[in-house]
Order: C-alpha cells, then structure tokens, then sequence
C-alpha cells in the first residue's frame, strides 16, 4: 500500500540546448523528499513506467524519469503496442540503433543534466540521491553513478547489462549497488565473475539472479513479465533505498 502521489510532465535542459520531455510523481503531502532518479527500459516511457514510479513515490520519494532517447523525439519515440511480446523482431530493430547512439559520453552528459535538475527541484530534500534503472536503463543508472560519484548513493539496476562497459566503470562508481539479473541473462559461473569484479572494486554491493525469471521480468506490459519477480524487485530495492536515503527526522517546513 502507498501513499497518495503527485504527477507531474516537465522539460528538462540539456547541453546544447534541447530539452528531455520527463515526468515526476511524489506524495502529495508537502515537504521534501529524498530525490530518485529512475531510467525506463529501451521502450521508454508508457503507463508500466508511470506505475512503478508511482509506486515507488507512494514510499515517500520525489521520482523523476527522462525520455532517454529525446535527442530523437518525444515520448513515444517509437509506437508501442499495448502488450510487448519481447520476441518482435522489428521492434528491436527500432530500438538498436537509438541505443548504439546513446554513447557512454551522451549518457554521462545527460546525467549531470537530470541530477542537476532533480536536486534543484523543491520537493526534493538536500543530499544524496538515488538511481534506478531498467534493461538499456540499469546501464544509464551505473554511467549516472560513475559521473557523479559523490552525489548518487545507491544503485537499483534490474535485468540490466550493468557490465557492458567493462570493469573499469566499477572503479568510478562509490554508490550501494543491487543487481538483481534474469536467470536467462546471465549463467552462475558469468554471476560470480561479475560479483568478483565488484569486490575487487571494493563496492557495497548485491548482485543475484531472479530464480525462473527471463529479460524484462519487472514490466507487466511484456510478455517476460514475472508477478514474482517484480516483487522480489521490490523487496531488494525498497531497504537498499532506506538505508541509503533515510527518512529526515526534520519536520517538514
């Protein structure tokens, strides 16, 4: 059960000049909030996205999710059915080229951006923010916390290529990490490699395969949707947030 939420549509500045099409939901209560940056997954912004947002700002935090691929459009940047079979071939054939445009470089730069605005909003508390992350987006959510290490406290990325940029990204990052990867992602033997990685980092981290879950399990409007799966999301990310952003015991002004 959560709490009554505020949504809201924004623009957020980039460099250059252009503006990312992004939405926020927090309590509708006053007061601030500890600041949550959350990335979709490559199919962007839809209701499923607006829902776990929503849920996770019924918890009591200020949610902001930019349109990754706004240097090609507004949300919707490519049309959605209502139900995604993640077997559709040309709706991958869409996606890839908007992700291998999407350097390392672009994503760092619009990181700053979207931390930038998130921590100067006033609903949002001052101090460490979080970020959390889908698929294409848990990848964004490690590059956000490699840009900016001494802002980003905690990392929630879900069946996410967290190491697609090699090992040297670990040493940049400082943040609380939790990985929770589908069973058909990733084997035990290539888990415990990645673990291995992140200890050598020296990083606090839980990094776990989702038993019987395949890519894409925490969106319901998928066909790799698992109900279990989603929760047992919920049940790694909510304390990982807790004790990375705690309640301010302050009175709200």
């Amino acid at each position: 059960m959560t709490g009554k939420t505020l949504s809201t549509e924004l623009r957020i500045p980039t460099a250059g000049g252009g503006r990312a099409d992004a939405f926020a939901v927090h309590p509708d209560g006053g007061g601030r909030y500890p600041g949550v940056l959350m990335y979709p997954d490559a199919f962007g912004i839809r209701p499923v996205v607006r829902e776990l947002a929503q849920e996770l700002a019924g918890q009591g935090y200020y949610v902001l999710v930019p349109n990754p691929f706004h240097r090609h459009g507004p949300t919707p940047v490519i049309e959605l059915p209502a139900f995604i079979d993640e077997s559709r071939a040309d709706l991958f054939a869409r996606l890839m080229p908007l992700i291998r445009a999407h350097t390392a470089e672009l994503s760092r730069s619009d990181a700053a951006d979207y931390l930038d605005f998130l921590t100067a909003r006033p609903e949002v508390r001052p101090g460490p923010v979080a970020v959390t992350g889908y698929c294409f987006g848990g990848l964004l959510a490690m590059r956000t916390a490699a840009a900016r290490p001494h802002q980003v406290a905690a990392v929630g990325a879900f069946h996410a290529p967290v190491a697609a940029d090699g090992p040297e990204l670990f040493g940049e990052v400082t943040a609380r990490l939790h990985f929770g990867h589908a069973a058909t992602d990733l084997t035990p033997e290539t888990l415990a490699e990645l673990n291995r990685s992140l200890d050598a980092a020296g990083l606090d981290h839980s990094s776990e395969i989702y038993p019987g879950t395949v890519h894409g399990f925490t969106m319901s409007d998928t066909s790799a949707f698992s109900p279990a799966g989603l929760r047992l999301h919920w049940d790694r990310l909510l304390p990982l947030l807790a004790e990375a952003l705690p309640a301010d015991p302050r009175p709200a002004l």
